[in-house]
């Protein structure tokens, strides 16, 4: 069986790009070793940036049904939370769904759009060629091998396909270890209810079904040593010792243990095999961002994949990938390390220094937008790959401008770029740049922004960052000035 791209792993990350790669015509399947989807969900929280991703593909409204929007996250776990109501998006909360809700509607989507899931399925090896990538897969009914243009590697922090591919996931390994029970309650807590002292941290978070997740850490939980499954009666003691109560919990769910070993994919991409999600990145999960961000590797990589397949753009997109993910990756396991440190400061020196952070992001909005925007994916900005500007814009995520009567997040496609004319001429001088992996739409924005004012024209790619944008008056400059940078992100 052929297929131009094979993903290893049906989470969150894997179902997403198989989807945007759909949306491309790309022919793809999903190699998934679970027969059923599991319904303990590690990931509660979707954020911002999430929700603007799918959004740019109209398919964010049953994510924003189901799930319960809070107006912010932790950093942390911070006393003083951070207040997601400032940022610049549509979507300036957090949702609250669990992960195997997330992982169904992903599903839908995918299977709708033309991907082939194949549920238990595991991939066992590969081996790479100058024209493709073959995989080895065991399959119910034996091995068997499969083989496409690409393998991208969504399959968890033990990934097979990162080792079959040769390629290192330096780190540290685990010296804490966090706690989990998914319950029901009988008398809960109020909603947001969380502790923190000498006897170690806390939090209760409401979920569907009657549950309650219980969160937490204690100070003999910093620990190299491992203590054995978490039992009820382990977890029961444990709110008791912080919250006084066990708040009737019983009728356990899910009870794990979770540590903070900390690994960064050397490579995001050795040839034809890329990784994405836990697959590239494993971190301890603080303040729910690892799916979120294993989503956006998606959604960078999905496009590239697609304008190489579909012959439109250059090989050398692909090679971007790493240039881009891979320092988002540096940043998200350095904030999860600083994190846990807070997590853990359980002396009187460290609750001190809690209670100083927590003051400054209650008293200075600066620190608590910046943190803010890092933790919902908001503030990632990439380098620019063309012929520099003199814009700020270029690299930064697109806001969801307001155009006659749609929006910027409207008119994104997974597709191809999208070239913003904002220059009210009445001859359109661009709209004769148009061609594959490239649309032309004009419009006259209503209220700009600050940071987009005078900008006359901007190119938008398909995961909704600024490739290019110019406020040059001069209509020729301008063209001039486009048809280099189309050079560098087109086949000529």
């Amino acid at each position: 069986m052929n297929y131009q791209a094979i993903v290893a792993g049906g989470g969150p990350v894997g179902l997403w790009l198989a989807a945007e790669l759909r949306r491309c015509g790309i022919t793809v399947a999903v190699i998934e070793t679970r027969t059923e989807r599991d319904t303990r969900s590690r990931a509660l929280t979707v954020h911002p940036r999430t929700i603007e991703t799918f959004a740019s593909r109209d398919v964010h409204h049953p994510f924003v049904t189901e799930g319960m929007p809070l107006p912010g996250g932790h950093f942390g776990a911070l006393d003083s939370r951070l207040d997601f109501r400032r940022l610049p998006s549509p979507f300036p909360y957090t949702l609250a769904l669990p992960q195997e809700r997330t992982e169904a509607l992903l599903e839908q989507q995918a299977l709708e759009l033309g991907a082939t899931i194949l549920r238990g399925h595991e991939v066992t090896g590969l081996s790479e060629g100058p024209d493709g990538v073959r995989v080895q897969i065991q399959a119910p009914d034996g091995p068997l091998t499969m083989e496409a243009a690409y393998l991208v590697g969504c399959d968890g922090a033990r990934s097979t396909v990162r080792g079959a591919a040769g390629i290192d996931f330096p780190g540290t390994p685990s010296t804490v270890l966090g706690w989990l029970g998914d319950v029901i309650l009988d008398a809960p807590p109020a909603p947001g209810h969380s502790y923190f002292g000498p006897a170690g941290s806390l939090m209760a978070v409401p979920m569907p079904g009657g549950l309650h997740r219980i969160v937490g850490i204690t100070p003999r939980d910093i620990t190299t040593t491992w203590p054995g499954d978490l039992t009820l009666e382990e977890l029961r003691e444990n709110v008791i010792t912080m919250a006084g109560t066990d708040f009737g919990m019983r009728d356990p769910v899910w009870l794990s243990r979770f540590g903070n070993a900390t690994r960064l994919a050397a490579q995001y991409r050795n040839g034809r095999v890329f990784l994405a999600g836990d697959a590239a990145h494993q971190h301890f999960p603080a303040g729910g961002v690892g799916m979120n961000v294993g989503i956006q590797d998606a959604a960078n990589l999905a496009w590239k994949l697609a304008a190489t397949l579909n012959d439109w753009a250059p090989d050398t997109l692909l090679d971007t990938y790493h240039a881009e993910r891979h320092p988002v990756g540096v940043n998200l396991t350095d904030t999860s390390r600083a994190q846990v440190v807070l997590m853990t400061a359980f002396t009187p020196e460290g609750l001190a220094l809690r209670g100083l952070l927590s003051q400054l992001i209650t008293t200075l909005p600066e620190l608590n937008d910046h943190l803010a925007a890092q933790v919902s994916s908001l503030a990632v900005t990439y380098t620019p790959t063309v012929p520099a500007d003199t814009q700020q814009l270029t690299g930064t995520r697109a806001d969801d401008l307001a155009l006659d009567d749609t929006s910027l997040f409207a008119l994104l496609r997974a597709d191809g770029y999208l070239l913003l004319d904002l220059t009210s001429s009445p001859d359109q001088p661009l709209r004769h740049l148009a061609r594959p992996g490239l649309r032309v739409h004009t419009s006259t924005p209503h209220l700009l922004p600050a940071h987009w004012s005078g900008i006359r024209a901007a190119l938008i790619r398909p995961d909704g960052h600024v490739a290019w944008a110019s406020a040059e008056g001069h209509d020729t400059t301008l063209v001039n000035d486009l048809t280099a940078v189309l050079a560098t992100t087109h086949r000529t």
